[in-house]
């Protein structure tokens, strides 16, 4: 295995999962509303959309949609679509009375599935995820590179997603964050509605590079 290239991956993938993108900001979504094992669900949901992007550039797919602009376009905009589906939900939420606070969180409290299919969803349909690992697969990993080594590096950069969310999550979840956020619950979920609406329309009218 390539070392040089190995790091390469370690870092440019650390520095990808680290700016704030839509993945992080349904992981904070889910962190107002949602228990921590619900957020982590979420987070693994993320993690396994890489696993789609992973196969597509194994499989040669990825070439495919990097040459097709139709395509691309088609993966953007339902991407886009769905960032302003969950931005629009989280906007018109109803307020909730902190006195009830605890019990209507429970009762709104969503199934694994659901938490899983929010985060692949997410990071699936994810244009820019898209690009960075076409960028990752065609400019980092030499072509001649093994199909179990390059495997390996998608293997990686899944499980260090889930590791890096799961850490976020669970920050937003301690009992000091989840004081704070709950004084500011209502308001806090508009703001992130407003920012996958941000995000979304972001991706919507983003020209392709």
């Amino acid at each position: 295995m390539d070392m040089h290239a190995f790091l390469t991956i370690v870092i440019v993938h650390l520095l990808g999962v680290a700016s704030p993108g839509p993945d992080f900001a349904i992981v904070v979504k889910q962190s107002l509303s949602q228990p921590r094992r619900i957020v982590i669900w979420t987070a693994l949901g993320v993690a396994l959309g890489i696993l789609v992007h992973v196969t597509y550039c194994l499989l040669g797919i990825g070439l495919i949609i990097s040459q097709s602009i139709l395509l691309f376009n088609t993966i953007k905009l339902i991407g886009a679509a769905y960032l302003l589906f969950i931005g629009w939900k989280a906007l018109i939420s109803k307020p909730s009375n902190q006195n009830f606070q605890k019990s209507e969180k429970a009762n709104r409290t969503m199934s694994v599935a659901k938490a899983i299919r929010i985060g692949f969803l997410c990071n699936a349909l994810n244009p820019k995820a898209t690009l960075f690992f076409l960028a990752v697969f065609t400019q980092v990993i030499d072509s001649l590179t093994p199909l179990y080594i390059q495997l390996f590096y998608g293997l990686y950069m899944t499980v260090a997603t889930f590791v890096w969310f799961s850490i976020i999550g669970t920050a937003f979840t301690t009992d000091f964050a989840r004081r704070y956020l709950d004084a500011i619950h209502s308001w806090a979920d508009r703001v992130m509605g407003v920012v996958l609406i941000g995000l979304g329309l972001k991706v919507a009218f983003s020209a392709r590079k």
